[in-house]
């Protein structure tokens, strides 16, 4: 009891003490995860487009660009991005964050594209023959017809993918960019306390995690019943 009880007390020393540290670190972690998801759809759009195209070549290098960062742990894509991306252009020195946000992104467009591509297969091919029937063009078929039907397949996968990346981002504090597992080395240098913060962090983590997945939930429920 007495144990639970300093672990407590332990625990009150560092939200008072430390609690603008773990704010940054949310922050960091809320903020990687949005532009990730945000650029990561634009970039896996283009890809799932791109990978219905006809000319052989390009179908084949993205597939192949698919299957690679999806074939290899996200860590190691954060090691080759960090110091590939000064090496490969000249003159540019992007910073540490930039470099991790730039492989997050990349990571991410991989899997979204493979969302947003059956989300477009799920669409009934029928729409798409009445379409080009009534004289609309491939482009306008999928801008226009196709892809605002795939949208309630696509949204709330992209929300699990949201929440899949807000955990992913912890990889990055090997880097030092300012995430919460970030904020956790700084505070356990300071304090010299381990499990205290980590189970914080872990708060904070499930916290978000819970409240965007009960989110999602709502949306895909709402979804349906429009459906229906």
């Amino acid at each position: 009891m007495d144990k639970w009880f300093e672990t407590f007390n332990k625990i009150v020393f560092l939200i008072e003490n430390y609690g603008t540290l773990f704010i940054v670190g949310t922050g960091y972690t809320l903020l990687l995860s949005v532009i990730t998801v945000f650029f990561g759809s634009i970039f896996g759009s283009v890809l799932a487009v791109l990978k219905n195209n006809k000319f052989l070549p390009i179908r084949f290098l993205i597939t192949a660009y698919i299957e690679i960062v999806r074939g290899t742990p996200i860590l190691l894509q954060l090691y080759i991005f960090k110091f590939m991306l000064p090496a490969a252009i000249p003159g540019f020195k992007p910073s540490t964050f930039v470099c991790i946000l730039v492989a997050l992104i990349l990571n991410s467009a991989a899997y979204v594209s493979e969302v947003i591509r059956s989300g477009i297969e799920a669409v009934d091919k029928g729409q798409t023959e009445a379409a080009r029937s009534l004289g609309l063009s491939k482009r306008q078929t999928m801008f226009k017809i196709v892809l605002p039907q795939a949208v309630r397949y696509i949204l709330p996968a992209l929300g699990n993918e949201f929440i899949m990346m807000i955990k992913e981002t912890s990889l990055a504090s090997v880097f030092f960019v300012g995430d919460l597992m970030t904020q956790f080395q700084t505070i356990s240098g300071a304090t010299f306390l381990t499990m205290e913060p980590l189970i914080i962090i872990g708060i904070i983590y499930f916290v978000l995690t819970f409240s965007l997945s009960k989110g999602v939930a709502v949306l895909e429920r709402r979804m349906k019943a429009g459906e229906r």
